[in-house]
């Protein structure tokens, strides 16, 4: 069947290439419709809890997506005269941020104080150039000891300020929204730079964290896909020595990743992080379907003299089936990545999928095709690697023993070291150093605040009442239990507001700064107060519209999903046990989002695997015609990742939000060689009739070549992924590439051996 199907392909090579042609235009065209999607909450599935639980408390407060201004003087002080006028300066040009709904900076926070019976609500700092020494002083000494400023807004020591800008975007257009922002607020940025040379201007926040993403992904596109350009045409040229096989393969490469691209866009798939990866990723599987179908052919051709027409003939059925059950393994794999609680994963493993489809369409359709139209020097020869290969198989059957023992010892002694991966994420470090969004994030974390918060809408069980003294005092000790932690930066709670109001209205007593015990006494004060804030400025941020609930925000130093997850348990747990039913919700925010998703996804990610596991398995089976083989098969497809994870555990012993995905991800591509490996194999032993022996010797002289080659390019295409500015990426790429080199090594001394001991019967022939 596959003889016919080929001789057609060569008959009418024009109306193949042709064709070919057209659906990949037709199929390009859908690349117009792809668009960076630049939220965070792509990350998380409509039906997340800790998404729906974040954004029922945007709902009732205001939002909390800021960009933020770091200034960093460098006279040492934000307490001088040019400083707070910058400050004042940006506050006031930070309402011009687009969708920018409130500002807040040291300069615009609302005062305090006694005057007579009278209650003065007004800016801290005024006319920042008319500043005497003096007032200064009182600034900073007013600044540094008021608990919504220190760790939030100024730095403990007075040396570094910030400007906060509260963003709302619309949400009709994400993809113009974030950039838009993120592009106003540098230059803002770089305007301040230039006229106050003197202070250093810093960005982050978490609109300028969305726009990190897109931004990343775009760095990756427009210099990854290059390189590995560059890297597969300097390894087909240094291991096949043909012009022909590396522009037919660029060709192949090309036109799988404008299909996949391209239906991408008709399926209405967005770009992100993880999905950036996509193009290097199908760019590395097309390679291998190109190199089995040119080796052989190559082989055939100048080494046995065959006619270029019988030799494309001849790989064709050589190679149909493998590079077919290679492409569906493959693709069972990336799909079991739908069972990811993430879905910029899910899109990744079903647009890698179509990715691997196309390349094997345009491997077996258009590759002949135009193989057969192109010249290929006679000049060349395979000789060396084929008696490496006879060298490397005569090793490996004389020490078949030694091999299945000190292989089976090296997996079982990596396999312990598998337990030592905890699962441990920072989002932060999403981002590559070299990012400015994460240099600005780690400088703020470690001189002013951090991104890492934690809210709590914690309900007093009744409208209006926040005021209640009992609620009050709840909510103040929670506080006060949340500062006493050593993981804790800055508590946002409106308790700090009472006190200072109770102050205020005993005449600023230093002794009546705490809890009014009077309901109706509190509820004056706030009404007060709220009355005497000026426009953008209210309460809304902490109070919800009936006064039934407050935000408390815990700002935290920059923590592990570990850490932060077992804080959270820590303030629950305190929750229960001191405050009525009314206050025992869980914290809400990215922050515990990122710090769940990374738990949520290995869980769903083992059914995956599991299901991937059992797909392969039984398409191996099935494909093999043999129960025995197909079983045997497994061994060598599950090692690869068993010694990649114990080798990880070692050395790393952290897996993240992209790792959980890289155990199915993988096994359909380590399956890749074992396939190939193992078609030889059973050839040999259904059509020569050889012993398991002399079966082994065959398949390593007729495609160990075809292994190292494609093992190396998959190696060196996921390698170069950790070149990514997002460590997701990187992370993935490294584990992957290792997985793959670990995989060549299990097909070459562990499953011969493997074969040679258990498939020793005599070989019935079939079909």
């Amino acid at each position: 069947m596959v003889q016919s199907y080929t001789s057609w392909v060569l008959k009418n090579r024009w109306f193949v290439i042709v064709s070919t042609l057209f659906l990949v235009v037709a199929a390009g065209f859908g690349a117009k419709n792809l668009k960076f999607d630049s939220d965070y909450r792509i990350f998380f599935s409509a039906d997340n809890p800790h998404l729906m639980a974040f954004e029922e408390l945007q709902d009732t407060y205001t939002k909390t997506d800021n960009v933020l201004f770091v200034l960093e003087p460098k006279a040492g002080t934000v307490f001088s005269k040019e400083t707070l006028a910058m400050v004042k300066e940006l506050t006031k040009a930070s309402w011009q941020l687009p969708y920018s709904i409130r500002v807040d900076s040291l300069t615009n926070f609302q005062h305090t104080e006694a005057e007579e019976d009278d209650l003065v609500v007004a800016d801290l700092v005024e006319d920042a150039g008319a500043l005497t020494q003096n007032q200064l002083n009182k600034i900073r000494q007013v600044a540094l000891n008021e608990p919504l400023l220190v760790g939030r807004l100024v730095a403990p020591e007075g040396d570094v300020t910030g400007v906060s800008a509260t963003i709302q975007l619309p949400g009709v257009d994400k993809q113009k929204e974030v950039p838009e922002v993120a592009q106003f607020a540098r230059a803002m940025a770089k305007d301040f730079q230039s006229r106050y040379p003197d202070i250093t201007v810093h960005l982050t926040g978490m609109v300028m964290m969305n726009n990190a993403f897109p931004e990343s992904a775009k760095r990756d596109m427009a210099t990854l896909v290059p390189l590995m350009f560059l890297a597969i045409i300097v390894a087909l040229y240094l291991l096949m020595r043909s012009v022909t096989a590396i522009g037919v393969t660029f060709l192949v490469i090309m036109f799988s990743i404008i299909t996949t691209m391209g239906l991408s866009g008709w399926l209405g798939f967005s770009l992100s992080g993880p999905t950036s990866a996509v193009p290097t990723i199908v760019m590395t599987m097309a390679v291998a379907d190109c190199v089995h179908l040119f080796v052989t052919y190559l082989l055939l051709y100048r080494n046995q003299g065959i006619s270029k027409q019988n030799a494309i003939n001849e790989s064709l059925r050589i190679n149909f089936q493998p590079v077919f059950l290679t492409s569906l393994t493959t693709a069972i794999g990336f799909l079991s990545m739908n069972f990811s609680d993430a879905p910029p994963f899910r899109d990744l493993g079903n647009m890698v999928a179509m990715g691997v489809t196309a390349a094997f369409i345009y491997s077996v359709w258009f590759l002949p095709a135009l193989a057969s139209l192109l010249p290929v020097k006679k000049g060349a020869s395979h000789a060396s690697s084929t008696l490496a290969m006879n060298k490397l198989s005569e090793f490996v059957i004389k020490r078949r023993s030694l091999l299945f023992v000190g292989v089976g010892g090296l997996v079982l002694g990596l396999s312990a070291f598998v337990p030592n991966n905890e699962l441990n994420d920072e989002f932060v470090k999403y981002f590559d150093k070299s990012m400015d969004f994460r240099q600005a994030t780690d400088f703020s974390s470690e001189r002013l605040t951090g991104i890492y918060m934690i809210d709590y809408s914690l309900d007093s069980g009744q409208s209006n009442g926040v005021a209640q003294p009992e609620f009050l005092a709840n909510v103040e000790r929670f506080a006060q239990w949340y500062r006493q932690q050593p993981e804790v930066m800055n508590v946002n709670t409106i308790t700090d507001t009472f006190k200072r109001l109770n102050k205020n209205m005993h005449g600023d007593d230093p002794a009546y700064y705490r809890l009014p015990d009077n309901k109706e006494l509190a509820a004056q004060y706030l009404l007060l107060y709220e009355m005497s804030l000026p426009y953008g400025l209210d309460l809304n941020n902490q109070l919800s519209v009936d006064k039934s609930r407050t935000r408390l925000s815990v700002t935290l130093h920059n923590l592990s999903s570990n850490q932060i997850l077992e804080i959270e348990q820590r303030a629950n747990s305190w929750l229960k046990r001191n405050t009525p039913a009314s206050m025992h919700v869980d914290g809400s925010s990215p922050t515990v989002m990122f710090s769940h998703i990374g738990k949520r996804n290995i869980s769903s990610m083992l059914l995956g695997s599991f299901v991937a596991l059992v797909l392969i398995s039984l398409v191996m089976i099935i494909a093999l015609r043999s129960l025995r083989i197909g079983l045997i098969s497994l061994i060598p497809n599950l090692v690869p990742m068993v010694m990649a994870f114990g080798l990880w555990g070692m050395l790393v012993g952290e897996i993240g939000l992209a790792l959980s995905v890289v155990a199915g991800m993988t096994l359909g591509i380590v399956v890749d060689d074992s396939v190939h490996f193992l078609s030889k194999y059973l050839r040999a032993r259904r059509e020569k009739d050889m012993d398991s022996q002399a079966a082994v010797r065959y398949a390593f002289s007729n495609v160990g070549t075809a292994l190292v080659v494609t093992s190396i390019v998959l190696v060196i295409g996921f390698w170069i992924l950790t070149f990514s500015t997002f460590k997701l990426n990187s992370g993935m790429g490294l584990l992957t590439a290792l997985t793959i080199a670990l995989a060549l090594f299990a097909d070459f001394f562990l499953l011969p051996p493997l074969l040679m001991a258990l498939d020793r019967s005599p070989m019935t022939r079939k079909g």
